[in-house]
């Protein structure tokens, strides 16, 4: 998989995709139907087709990245249940939130990998509590290795989708991450040529690893967007004023371009939804974005009635798995060309594509 040749946005015209085919990114593996950021979760992404599985990365006290959505592990693990380390409960500010609970930073790597991988979502996904307990906390090295065995089982390419979480927060702290990340993708084989895709929220970071990555033909790095007058962790730490919704105007991203391959905003800054709950027409961010230069993986679908618009939803209850919807949803998006999305149901991804080919 090879990067953008230069002057590849000059082709491109409105509503249609710069990759030739539609990229399905298992979003924390396949977390809609096993716990988040466990092997389990990435090993049934890669059966159900995933190209891409997801580790969020954090760090421990001693300096480890592992596999968590956030460094508060509070409703990922089995922590609240240990009374071993109920002294380490604690508050803190991190990215501007104040949150509290149990951070990976406390705690070294041998005692993460005492607490096990419990369901984040039990009340809207029950039927995953029943692995509770049964996966620890992977980390960065054994994620690595487990997705190269996968491809080896398969005798395919699975690609690596790593997302640096809070990374101004950690070098707050004294734990900075990139240069450790470098260290860990560069000593593995299958990370040298597998496709990669590199993720964050902040801008600071994406650009100094720009700048020791170069611009290798496997690897792309993906600037992650939300929506609105938010900014970004890094750019209210300096005192900075960019939004979001400035990084996804034209002209911001014809800026983003500089630095990134991908821009990766929430399925709603593409078709947003009306007062009724409904899509409403499509924003121009899609076609922006290609005139850019930029693909466009969006993020991300889950087959949940609440989450899904009004459009697609059935009679079952808020918290009840309608595939039928997903797929249909998954399909209205594609049709305003989209690169690649994120979903929590690789599977219904998966069959998206295969109807939207």
């Amino acid at each position: 998989m090879g990067m953008l040749a230069p002057g590849a946005a000059a082709s491109a015209s409105p509503g249609r995709r710069l990759s030739p085919f539609v990229q399905v990114f298992g979003h924390r593996g396949a977390c809609a139907l096993r716990p988040e950021h466990t092997l389990a979760s990435y090993a049934l992404a890669i059966a159900d087709g995933a190209d891409y599985v997801e580790p969020d990365l954090v760090i421990t006290k001693d300096g480890v990245l592992v596999a968590r959505h956030e460094n508060n592990i509070a409703e990922t693990t089995d922590v609240k249940s240990r009374p071993e380390f109920a002294g380490r409960m604690a508050t803190k500010t991190v990215d501007g939130e104040v949150t509290t609970g149990w951070f990976t930073e406390d705690f070294t790597l041998a005692e993460l990998k005492t607490l096990r991988a419990v369901e984040r979502l039990p009340n809207v996904r029950p039927q995953n509590t029943v692995y509770d307990g049964e996966f620890q906390v992977p980390t960065f090295e054994e994620y690595l290795d487990f997705v190269a065995a996968e491809a080896a089982l398969r005798g395919r390419a699975i690609g690596l989708v790593p997302e640096i979480k809070h990374s101004t927060y950690f070098a707050s702290i004294g734990l900075p991450m990139e240069d450790r990340f470098l260290a860990v993708l560069s000593a593995h084989s299958y990370a040298r040529r597998a496709p990669v895709e590199i993720q964050s929220f902040e801008i600071a970071n994406l650009r100094y690893l720009r700048a020791k990555l170069g611009r290798p033909s496997n690897v792309r790095l993906m600037q992650l967007v939300d929506i609105g007058d938010q900014r970004p962790a890094d750019v209210v730490a300096a005192g900075g004023q960019l939004s979001f919704a400035e990084m996804t105007s034209a002209a911001g991203l014809v800026e983003m371009a500089r630095y990134a391959d991908v821009v990766a905003p929430p399925t709603r800054a593409m078709i947003p939804l009306g007062s009724d709950h409904r899509l409403a027409a499509p924003t121009t961010l899609v076609d922006d974005a290609h005139r850019a230069g930029l693909l466009v993986h969006s993020w991300t679908f889950r087959p949940e009635n609440q989450f899904l618009a009004a459009d697609f939803r059935d009679a079952a209850g808020p918290s009840a798995r309608n595939p039928k919807g997903s797929v249909a949803e998954i399909r209205r998006y594609l049709q305003i060309g989209l690169d690649g999305f994120f979903t929590d149901d690789p599977a219904l991804g998966r069959e998206a594509v295969g109807l939207a080919a």
